[in-house]
């Protein structure tokens, strides 16, 4: 059985406590281990901060996305050999396991780009220089230099490999070292990952490393220059943004945390048109993929009210078709969720909600058989579709995220100042989604779903086919949310590197100011 250690300080470490093991969730047989064992975080910090900032500050941001665009082509190149792997243990179907790992691929090839674009520079030009007095000769300019600590990534079990190098991406391209942390349940993908980079020699010594098993007292080793970036649920959170030393030193923290994400049917949309079906495919692959388990899935379905029985009978319909089981079989469309401990929360948590809601499909989440598996074995919840009694006084399905195969339909008027006033009852979100041919309605929505969201997905009936849907998080987009999602904000480009950047505003002589920064990035050195 592969013991799962740690690369830290240059060098692989095996944890000497005691061992967690790592199951296949499908038939709960062992597929690693992992300890964690007494470490020297503060020896750990130190060698990221100097060996690995120092290398990567040294490069531009042309060379760093080299580098970065490299790491893209290594994951895709062992692409079959992590599929398999997210497939023994991370319950994930063959489809699930590509969206994993495509996902890492795709992020870090389009960081890559954009530090190519940005070409032979080692900082980044903001805005135009400012007249700050009478006198032409005294200006302002704004620039962001990478800062000089490590950047510290703790990440969910649901997305191992897209996780981890979506984060280690924008990092790395900004000239900050990476001390990376899997979540110990599902973190087999992530450590193979880590093998071959360590393998491949792609970064500089120290700029990426990875904590297998806990983090012991890794946080109270930061300090001002370092930052801290965090995906799970939002008391964890609470736990990491209250620690002592990243209140003190003022560590930077983004967090990514709970989302009661929403989709709406707008009234406009016929049962025939293109747009309704695309609707109910959203909600569809949002309840199966990965079992339910995005941060991105749909978890509330708001529908008009003379819509109800319509949408009821067709997702029930298509989430009768759905197999589960094994998900290494290929006629397998939905797996399990990804440890004991999860199953027990979904069906807890289906048992919440409907105390104010009916089970539509898949009563309380019970799987009578799954395919390919030994009975009473594997971690498995059916699919779920409940629906509220009363959509105007609930409110267990606006506080509580279910995180797994689950959703509710919510009726509502049809009008969308009830839909925007339902869907904020969330408290935050990061993506909600609206269905609808009218302009009219689109934009009201947009504008009053935007201030609780990090981001909207407009779908219609001419956009059929040509979109991914709402539940996929693009390197050109912003991912993150505000309240309950955590107030963070990763990716979307060139703004994802401000997190790892320090901005700073220089004053002083023009021709001076002129002569150091230039008017374009490219004349920056």
């Amino acid at each position: 059985m592969k013991t799962i250690r740690s690369y830290v300080a240059g060098g692989w470490a095996e944890g000497a406590g005691k061992a967690q093991t790592l199951v296949n969730p499908a038939t709960e047989e062992p597929v690693a281990e992992v300890a964690a064992g007494p470490v020297d975080w503060g020896r750990v910090v130190a060698h990221a901060r100097t060996r690995g900032g120092e290398a990567l500050r040294a490069l531009t941001f042309g060379e760093r996305g080299q580098l970065v665009k490299a790491l893209s082509k290594l994951i895709h190149a062992h692409r079959d050999e992590l599929i398999a792997l997210a497939i023994a243990n991370g319950g994930n179907t063959r489809g699930d396991a590509k969206f994993d790992i495509d996902g890492a691929a795709g992020t870090l090839a389009a960081y890559g780009e954009v530090g190519i674009n940005l070409g032979k520079v080692k900082f980044l030009v903001d805005g135009e220089a400012a007249q700050l007095t009478r006198s032409v000769r005294f200006v302002g300019q704004h620039i962001a230099v990478p800062r000089q600590g490590v950047a510290v990534h703790i990440n969910a079990f649901n997305f191992p490999a897209w996780g981890m190098m979506e984060k280690a991406a924008v990092a790395l391209l900004a000239g900050v070292p990476v001390i990376t942390k899997p979540a110990t349940s599902t973190a087999l993908v992530a450590a193979r990952m880590m093998e071959l980079v360590v393998e491949a020699k792609i970064l500089p010594e120290g700029a990426l490393s990875f904590v297998a098993g806990g983090v012991g007292d890794l946080l109270s080793h930061l300090e001002g220059q370092d930052v801290l970036a965090f995906t799970g649920s939002s008391d964890t959170a609470q736990m990491l943004r209250g620690q002592k030393d990243v209140v003190a030193q003022s560590v930077r923290v983004n967090v990514e945390a709970d989302s009661l994400n929403a989709a709406v049917l707008g009234r406009d949309l016929a049962r025939d048109s293109e747009g309704y079906a695309l609707f109910v495919a959203d909600v569809l692959r949002d309840m199966t993929q990965k079992a339910g388990q995005k941060c991105t899935a749909i978890r509330r379905v708001l529908v008009p009210d003379d819509m109800v029985e319509a949408v009821r009978e067709d997702l029930s319909e298509r989430l009768g078709a759905v197999k589960i089981g094994d998900p290494a079989r290929e006629e397998v469309g939905m797996g399990p969720v990804a440890t004991k401990k999860q199953q027990e929360d979904v069906r807890a948590g289906i048992a919440r909600l409907r105390e104010e809601a009916d089970s539509v499909f898949g009563g309380d989440g019970s799987v009578a058989e799954a395919i390919g598996v030994p009975k009473g074995k594997g971690f498995f919840v059916s699919p779920v579709l409940l629906q509220l009694r009363d959509g105007k006084t609930a409110t267990r399905v606006h506080a509580h995220e279910v995180f797994g195969p689950v959703s509710t339909i919510i009726p509502y008027s049809g009008e969308a100042k009830d839909a925007v006033d339902l869907v904020a009852r969330g408290g935050g979100g990061l993506v909600s989604s609206v269905y609808s041919d009218d302009r009219r309605f689109l934009g009201e929505m947009a504008f009053g779903l935007a201030p609780h969201h990090g981001r909207l997905f407009l779908g219609s009936s001419k956009l059929a086919g040509h979109a991914v849907g709402p539940g996929t998080v693009l390197p050109q987009l912003v991912h993150g949310g505000p309240g309950r999602a955590g107030g963070g904000e990763e990716l979307g480009s060139l703004r994802g590197l401000a997190f790892y950047l320090q901005r700073t505003a220089i004053a002083g002589d023009k021709p001076i100011l002129e002569a150091l920064f230039g008017n374009k990035p490219d004349d920056a050195a």
